[in-house]
């Protein structure tokens, strides 16, 4: 690994903090009176309940794949690539090249279900609104390695007669069972019953990942909610909203995640933002208007900028995603990203863009329209692993296909701190500061 000097890292330190005291300094008077009053709404929920952040731990047994990264986002949107030939498949999301060498590709978060408690790793999803877990009626060959959720251990888990849910993907892999409600404790937030969908049967692609379920972070409005059939049930966020848990200045969520070489531990807040993250931005939140009419978190993003240089994409838009791990962009924006960077090429056994090691020393500087404001995407996340046979970089940034609108994933949302405010329908970011921001590279 290449490593800067310790002379050169100690200086970055130095003006790390003088910048971030500087900026909460300046960021003091620059709170709108409107944020400044939703602040003390959320400060007093969080003292009255005891609310805390929710640690997003990063799997460490994840094992990066970059055509599997692609073909999940393909078989999710139902978009199709514009290089690969022939459909994606269990087997190909299954296959696992090189180990991962940064870590941070994947983020689970401990969730307590039921009475007494029962903690399972879940996968917080925003572009989706089902809850569904492992559960003890799955066979016992689909349990290994998970943490299980045993309905008849809660005494306020309730079963739904009649009621069934069903995930299938275009890939082929598929996950179904049966629906209770039950208590969901989302850092001190409980939501009282909540349909907790309850897996008897899960394909092979999920049951070789380690967590344990997932919860779906997207809109619910009856027609694109999560799929519990005869009648679509709400998912926690609209929950906690209807059932008036939280006052309208607090019915949000966050999310900050961090990459393996920061100091600083990724989390969800539910009902609150840290204002502190706030603060060292130095920037007021600005906030962008989410259309969420087919249930996700989709906002305006018409201006690329790749190298200084504007890339202009009329009426274009972003889903800010949190179960993508890829920032995947237009065929256009892509091209000019990898015509930056050198020795990069589309690898057709990768399904992907990828270039060597020694390019990380020279990656572009790529920002991203969010409404009217850009953010960038740290130079370190345009890696986002290794490529198949191990001997150059896969690209954090992919090809959409033929999607009408991008999807920004972690290699996006590293970079910011997300406020996803569904009770005013909108997303607020600021860029997230980090002391340890630096490019690490590999040796030739």
């Amino acid at each position: 690994m290449s490593k800067s000097t310790s002379s050169t890292k100690s200086k970055a330190l130095k003006w790390s903090a003088v910048f971030l005291l500087l900026a909460a300094v300046a960021n003091a008077a620059a709170v709108p009176q409107s944020d400044a009053v939703a602040f003390e709404t959320q400060s007093q929920l969080q003292q009255s309940l005891g609310l805390q952040k929710i640690p997003a731990v990063r799997n460490p047994k994840f094992t990066e794949n970059g055509a599997a990264a692609i073909a999940k986002a393909q078989a999710k949107y139902g978009f199709k690539s514009t290089h690969a030939t022939g459909p994606v498949n269990d087997q190909v999301i299954g296959t696992t090249p090189a180990a991962s060498d940064n870590g941070d590709l994947e983020y689970l978060v401990q969730v307590p279900i039921g009475t007494p408690p029962q903690t399972l790793n879940l996968d917080f999803d925003t572009g989706s609104s089902d809850l569904w877990v492992f559960s003890s009626k799955l066979p016992a060959s689909s349990k290994s390695g998970h943490s299980i959720f045993t309905s008849a251990a809660s005494s306020t888990f309730k079963a739904l007669t009649g009621y069934s849910w069903s995930i299938e993907y275009a890939d082929l892999s598929t996950a179904s069972g049966t629906v209770g409600t039950d208590n969901v404790n989302l850092g001190g937030l409980v939501v009282k019953n909540q349909a907790v969908e309850l897996a008897t049967q899960a394909s092979a692609s999920f049951i070789r990942n380690n967590n344990d379920g997932l919860v779906g972070l997207g809109f619910w409005n009856g027609q694109y909610g999560n799929t519990v059939k005869p009648t679509s049930q709400k998912n926690v966020i609209a929950n906690l909203i209807s059932q008036g848990t939280v006052p309208a200045n607090a019915q949000l969520f966050t999310t900050a995640l961090y990459s393996s070489r920061d100091s600083a531990s990724s989390f969800y807040t539910f009902g609150y933002v840290d204002q502190s993250l706030v603060s060292a931005s130095g920037q007021a939140i600005s906030w962008t208007p989410v259309d969420s009419s087919l249930g996700f978190w989709q906002v305006p993003s018409t201006t690329t900028y790749v190298g200084g240089k504007a890339i202009t994409q009329s009426g274009n838009t972003g889903i800010a995603d949190t179960g993508t791990t890829l920032a995947l962009l237009s065929d256009t924006v892509v091209n000019a990203v990898y015509a930056l960077i050198p020795g990069s090429s589309y690898s057709t056994a990768d399904e992907g863009y990828i270039f060597p090691f020694s390019s990380a020393k020279s990656l572009p500087t790529v920002t991203i329209a969010i409404g009217n404001k850009q953010f960038a995407i740290q130079p370190e996340d345009l890696i986002y692993g290794t490529s198949k046979d191990g001997s150059q970089y896969f690209g954090g940034i992919q090809s959409r296909g033929d999607s009408s609108f991008d999807i920004l994933g972690d290699v996006f949302l590293k970079s910011v701190y997300a406020i996803f405010d569904q009770g005013n329908t909108r997303l607020g970011l600021v860029p997230k500061i980090e002391a340890t921001q630096h490019l690490t590279g590999r040796d030739e």
